[in-house]
């Protein structure tokens, strides 16, 4: 049984086939008229030398001029008449030929992937975030499902090179949702770039299946946690906060290593490289940890030693230690916070100097 999919691209195949039927039957109906008038002014032209001329005179070619040459007037102007008429029906037929042999249609109907039918991923959306998810979900080896409303799309030829199936249709519609087998579906992604639409995905896709596990992108952080709360999904994400931590921590001269969602927040691990001005250096681990309330995981010092478990919470921070450490994306902020606080802390120090 053919997918979805698969018919989409069989009913493009079957208009473009009827359109180039069409225009072959208009080319031989124009040589047939050519071929018949020429033997009716002149009975003396074998047909055979009548038709070599249409031909030749319709498709450019050329071949027995001497049919039209000693014809009357009338008969030259309906033979220029038929030039340009063949001149342009065979344009058409080449672009058709053309379009169909080297252009899109063709690979797209060999290229098109199967529709898995269960225990896959539907990512709805094809801009930078729904690309970025589908080579990661792909690059481990899980099936994918596009559904993109945008024919146009910059990203379709890089899903097609992948051999990701591709619908593309309104993901709102419960029949387009139904095509890409919902029902089987491990989880959905509604990353497109509008959040009405990523909401109303989500909301047609609980109303299908309500087991299904549903992440939905929304630019604001506020409202992100709201529409998780109002309409109960699994996970609404937005990329402000997934990407305010890396930032954050790229001025703290750290780098981010990795981030996960763990009871429903966004926990981030990252190293933090201590230089004389950073707010923990000099600090013992554990103290640090209390004040800016992060859990810290090892420290390579500058003599490449590394330090874990009690060995680490006593150990003093100096200037070239990396620090690594995990904490919740949302107190992110609390690592400036204490660097206020420690240059307070530092002046008044040097007043009372």
């Amino acid at each position: 049984m053919l997918s979805p999919n698969e018919l989409t691209y069989l009913r493009q195949f079957q208009q473009h086939f009827q359109s180039s039927v069409l225009v072959t039957l208009f080319l031989c109906l124009t040589i047939l008229i050519a071929t018949f008038t020429y033997t009716t002014i002149n009975w003396e032209i074998p047909i055979v030398d009548a038709l070599y001329f249409s031909v030749g005179m319709i498709t450019g070619a050329g071949g027995q001029e001497e049919v039209a040459e000693k014809a009357p007037a009338a008969i030259k102007l309906f033979t220029a008449f038929m030039m340009l008429i063949g001149a342009g029906i065979v344009g058409i037929g080449y672009a058709l030929l053309n379009d169909w042999v080297l252009g899109t249609r063709f690979r797209q109907l060999l290229e098109t992937a199967p529709i898995p039918q269960r225990h896959h991923y539907i990512v709805c959306g094809l801009g930078g975030i729904g690309m970025e998810t589908v080579r990661q979900l792909h690059a481990k080896g899980y099936d994918v499902v596009i559904i993109e409303s945008d024919p146009k799309c910059r990203f379709l030829n890089t899903a097609y090179s992948l051999k990701v199936p591709v619908i593309v249709s309104d993901a709102c519609l419960a029949t387009t949702l139904e095509s890409a087998n919902i029902q089987q579906a491990e989880s959905l992604f509604a990353v497109t770039s509008n959040d009405t639409i990523n909401l109303e995905i989500a909301l047609s896709s609980k109303g299908l299946v309500p087991k299904l596990r549903v992440i939905v992108r929304n630019q604001d952080p506020h409202f992100a946690k709201l529409f998780q709360q109002v309409f109960d999904l699994d996970s609404v994400l937005s990329p402000i906060d997934l990407a305010a931590p890396s930032f954050a921590a790229a001025a703290l001269g750290g780098r981010i290593l990795g981030n996960g969602m763990t009871g429903g927040s966004l926990w981030v691990a990252l190293a933090a490289l201590i230089t004389p001005s950073h707010p923990f250096c000099g600090q013992r681990v554990e103290d640090a940890a209390m004040q800016a309330d992060f859990v810290p995981l090892y420290l390579e010092t500058t003599y490449h030693q590394v330090m874990h478990s009690w060995e680490l919470l006593e150990a003093t921070l100096t200037p070239g230690d990396v620090l690594y450490l995990t904490m919740p994306a949302s107190q992110l902020d609390q690592l400036w916070r204490v660097k206020l606080s420690s240059g307070a802390v530092w002046g008044n120090q040097e007043n009372r100097e």
